[in-house]
């Protein structure tokens, strides 16, 4: 028989200042229960405890800017220029014309008034949250990212139970410690020696929040959005008709745990709202490991791989069967238990996160990222806010959908959690899990399925196989030239990193192609991304100088085409980061046309649908916690390109759909375009040798 995990209702503990401005304001039918007590959770549920508050600065941070229309407009055809003939850029053009004269113009006006009438967020959020929420697609391999975790330094410590163990615990304390407001707030520091400081930290407590943002610009620091944090933890996509939702609740104590494709919950959070011990925590993930069962035939986590308005249809029958239709359960077990398939699938919805175990071993880079990307689905449930995933050599990684949030608040988990398990680890091993019976606790969810419901989990499991097998994977890692030497270089080594894309494609394809290099806008409030445009006409001349079969450039001219390829992206990346490219501002006003039902002929223009059918989707997230990150390829004919630029090493973790692409020859050209960088760096034309 299952049991309701247990669930208290939240306490609320309010200074005396807040308890004022209640009493002020008094909200009709809002009823306040007040606790006066000097409890605090043990120090040890906190990864750290910052005197800056986590959310200080989010009232202060500046708004997401919208762009002028005419350098919009006037961005956009640099990009374009790129990628068109003559003739078609000519067409272009005057459709962009017509549009800033026209069109363009009310639409622009309407997003400015519908920006300021929105204070409280930017004009990008509904468009953005909607473009992810309406998306009919597969969650993975369309939309999932993965991240690696770099291995543990001690051997002894990548048993699987030992790290899982670590990972949770720190993921648990992570939690925690932004709950509690004492997560140190991401700010980015110009001049780290300057600001990243205890003077500064206390300087900028002092102030009101209201003007926080001021007093860390002053010191050249800039505070970034945390808003995505909430989302985090307890929170899953529920597939809905033509939009999905999301859905968060914080008072949920458990996690769920997937072996083999079967589910298991405990609480992770105890009545009072500690953590519970990672001796306990080791005791029933052992449990769960020990469990001897077979395989799941009928795994639900393959149904989360689905399209989603198929997925929405099923879950419906799924949370709506009853065991009267041949579910496999004892029927009066099931019923006495008082917990319905619906039940079930709140539990699944609101679990702190998902932890994954899985019993593979993979060895290579392409495996590894096959299994962390994709995987067979029935070990998965791609809908959680995030997965962590254990191999059973204690390989890590994370896999997060990606409509709640973006890289920044991901890495951020990523690098705490990654850090604090490998250097102050709870559990070690020689660690005793407690003595607890971790029969009585864990519970193991199973739902009741009718026979259609198998046929639908028969079919996801078919249908993801072929589309897994579908996806071709490849990585390259690289040591001639690495972050250091760049920046000895004085080149910025994204802009390297990026010009290598596009020397690697020409080489591949001869041509130039549209590229998407994504940018977070964190430094403004409820900022998402803007997109770098990296196809540029000085990447494309670069392109064309080192393919050039014949000696015609000189190393100079060589070096003279790096500097301006860094320069231009270096433009480009700032525009980005301050909201400043065109991508986001277009995208909204026809987000906004489309509403009414009209979509000026700008965005019907065959160079518009071209620049948006992204050949080259690329992203880094460079850290020493990360070891390979990747996603699957966003059109039929493109790659996925993740990357890395570190101080000991360049890597590529790439994926495409063949045959129209061929990913290990794009790999090849990637090592020739970073050797023939290399040879320029070492006084050599790369087409003498």
């Amino acid at each position: 028989m299952y049991r309701l995990l247990s669930r208290q209702p939240p306490v609320i503990r309010l200074s005396q200042a807040t308890l004022l401005e209640i009493s002020k304001n008094s909200i009709p039918g809002l009823q306040v229960s007040v606790q006066f007590c000097r409890c605090k959770s043990s120090s040890n549920d906190y990864i750290h405890e910052s005197i800056v508050p986590s959310d200080h600065f989010q009232k202060s941070l500046p708004r997401l800017p919208i762009p002028k229309l005419e350098q919009t407009c006037e961005r956009y055809l640099a990009s374009q220029a790129v990628l068109q003939t003559e003739q078609e850029h000519a067409s272009t053009k005057q459709l962009v014309d017509e549009f800033l004269k026209g069109e363009g113009k009310e639409l622009h006006e309407q997003l400015v008034q519908r920006d300021q009438q929105n204070k409280h967020t930017s004009y990008i959020s509904e468009p953005w949250f909607d473009m992810y929420l309406k998306d009919r697609r597969p969650l993975s391999l369309t939309h999932n990212p993965f991240i690696t975790f770099t291995d543990d330094p001690r051997p002894e410590y990548m048993d699987q139970l030992v790290r899982a163990t670590n990972l949770v615990v720190s993921s648990l304390r992570f939690m925690k410690t932004y709950r509690a407001n004492l997560l140190e707030p991401d700010v980015y520091h110009l001049n780290p020696k300057k600001s990243d400081t205890l003077q500064f930290r206390k300087f900028v407590r002092m102030l009101p929040q209201a003007i926080s943002f001021y007093g860390a610009y002053w010191y050249k620091a800039f505070p970034l959005d945390m808003s995505q944090y909430p989302n985090l933890y307890n929170s899953t996509r529920i597939p809905k008709h033509d939009k999905d939702v999301l859905f968060t609740d914080s008072s949920a104590k458990h996690m769920l745990v997937i072996r083999k494709g079967h589910m298991y919950l405990f609480d992770a959070i105890d009545r009072d709202g500690n953590i519970v011990s990672p001796e306990t925590i080791m005791s029933h993930i052992k449990y769960i490991l020990n469990d001897p069962r077979p395989p799941n035939e009928y795994a639900l986590g393959v149904l989360t791989t689905m399209e989603r308005d198929k997925w929405s249809t099923v879950r419906t029958q799924l949370c709506n069967a009853d065991l009267k239709d041949g579910g496999d359960m004892n029927e009066s077990a099931f019923f006495s238990s008082g917990v319905m398939n619906e039940g079930y699938m709140k539990l699944v919805d609101s679990a702190l996160f998902v932890l994954a175990l899985d019993d593979t071993t993979p060895e290579d880079p392409n495996e590894i990222t096959r299994n962390f990307l994709h995987g067979d689905g029935t070990n998965r449930w791609f809908d959680k806010s995030f997965s962590l995933i254990l191999t059973k050599d204690g390989r890590a990684a994370v896999n997060f959908e990606h409509a709640w949030g973006d890289g920044v608040a991901v890495l951020r988990y990523f690098n705490e959690v990654w850090k604090e398990s490998t250097t102050k680890p709870f559990v070690h091993p020689s660690t005793v899990p407690s003595n607890v019976d971790s029969a009585l606790t864990v519970q193991n969810i199973e739902f009741a399925l009718d026979p259609k419901l198998k046929e639908y989990i028969d079919e996801a499991r078919t249908t993801y196989a072929t589309k897994c097998s579908s996806l071709d994977v490849d990585h390259l890692e690289y040591d001639k030239f690495t972050k250091e030497c760049l920046k000895k270089q004085k080149l910025s080594p994204d802009a390297i990193l990026q010009l290598v894309i596009q020397m690697a494609y020409y080489k591949q394809y001869n041509k130039t192609v549209a590229t998407y290099e994504s940018c977070s806008t964190a430094a403004f409030r409820h900022g998402r991304t803007e997109t770098i445009r990296s196809a540029t006409h000085a990447t494309k001349k670069a392109c064309e100088m080192f393919n050039q079969q014949n000696n015609t450039y000189s190393v100079g001219d060589l070096r003279e085409a790096l500097e301006q390829s860094s320069k231009y992206h270096g433009q480009l990346t700032k525009e980005a980061a301050m909201g400043q490219g065109w991508d986001r501002h277009l995208f909204a006003m026809k987000y906004y046309a489309a509403q009414e039902g009209t979509v000026p002929m700008l965005y019907q223009d065959p160079g518009y649908t071209n620049i948006n059918h992204i050949i080259l989707s690329t992203s880094t997230l460079s850290s020493p916690s990360v070891v390979i990150g990747g996603f699957g390829a966003v059109t039929h004919n493109g790659y996925g390109v993740g990357y890395a630029v570190e101080n000991e090493r360049i890597g590529f973790n790439v994926t495409n759909y063949p045959p129209e692409t061929n990913v290990h020859e794009f790999i090849e050209c990637l090592k020739e375009s970073l050797d023939d960088i290399n040879a320029v760096f070492e006084g050599r034309n790369p087409r003498s040798t």
